[in-house]
């Protein structure tokens, strides 16, 4: 399974619609999530992405990783108050989502599938 690249529309059905409900979070996931907020000419954005690519192979079927280019979805950037990318959201099937900000490593990214998404190998 490959990271899933996002668009405003496409967000809105998988992950959060926060134009009908924007104070109240509704994750519409099956699976727990990670969504990149980067752009294409972010050195750290391109180290950070074959991990990302790893980690979606590694855990098939227990976490889905979306990407969203914030040079293309600009009002997505803006919606969510990304200034610094990579900027990562963990989003759990319940409770609220928390973003990770800069290139983490596979350890670090594993630690908090495990600790913020509940999520083992």
């Amino acid at each position: 399974m490959a990271t899933i690249h996002l668009n405003k529309e496409e967000f809105l059905k998988r992950i959060w619609d926060f134009e009908k409900s924007p104070k109240e979070w509704h994750f519409r996931g099956e699976r727990p999530a990670i969504v990149d907020f980067y752009a294409t000419w972010c050195g750290p954005c391109q180290m950070l992405a074959p991990v990302l690519e790893e980690l979606s192979d590694e855990y098939a079927g227990k976490i889905d990783i979306y990407k969203i280019d914030t040079g293309e979805e600009e009002e997505m950037a803006s919606a969510f108050g990304i200034r610094s990318i990579p900027s990562l959201m963990f989003c759990p099937t319940t409770g609220h989502p928390q973003m990770l900000l800069g290139a983490m490593s596979k350890t670090d990214l594993e630690d908090a599938m495990k600790n913020i998404l509940k999520v083992k190998k």
